[in-house]
């Protein structure tokens, strides 16, 4: 009985998997002592990722696939000591700064406050 119930446990957990085609079609790897290294990986699905750098210091790559809806996706991006930074037609930007607000702006860095004075004069001496 024990093993009848495993068995149906193992077909139950077999049959409840999804079921994904995907292969990988192209794997390309290298990384070498210096802490350099590359990949690039395809698969039947569309995916790519491409990617080279130094470990720890810098990464520059690209990633693509299909969307749900049918759109390709593709983003290409960068990362180093200050942070990551994707490119893609389908990020979302932020608007334009109203000309009022670069105006407000701009009057506040020439009209500082004693405070904003004091700060600078600390900050000049820390660097």
């Amino acid at each position: 009985q024990l093993l009848v119930v495993v068995v149906a446990a193992v077909l139950g957990c077999a049959l409840a998997a999804p079921l994904n085609d995907d292969t990988i079609t192209k794997f390309l790897s290298n990384q070498d002592t210096d802490g350099t290294y590359a990949y690039d990986v395809q698969q039947s699905s569309g995916i790519q990722l491409q990617e080279e750098g130094q470990a720890g210091h810098y990464a520059r790559g690209s990633y693509s696939y299909i969307s749900p809806e049918g759109i390709p996706v593709q983003v290409v991006y960068t990362a180093d000591e200050n942070g990551f930074h994707p490119q893609s037609d389908l990020l979302p930007t932020p608007p334009p700064i109203p000309e009022a607000i670069l105006r407000s702006i701009q009057f506040i860095q020439e009209h500082p406050t004693p405070e904003e004075l004091a700060d600078r004069a600390v900050r000049a001496q820390q660097f």
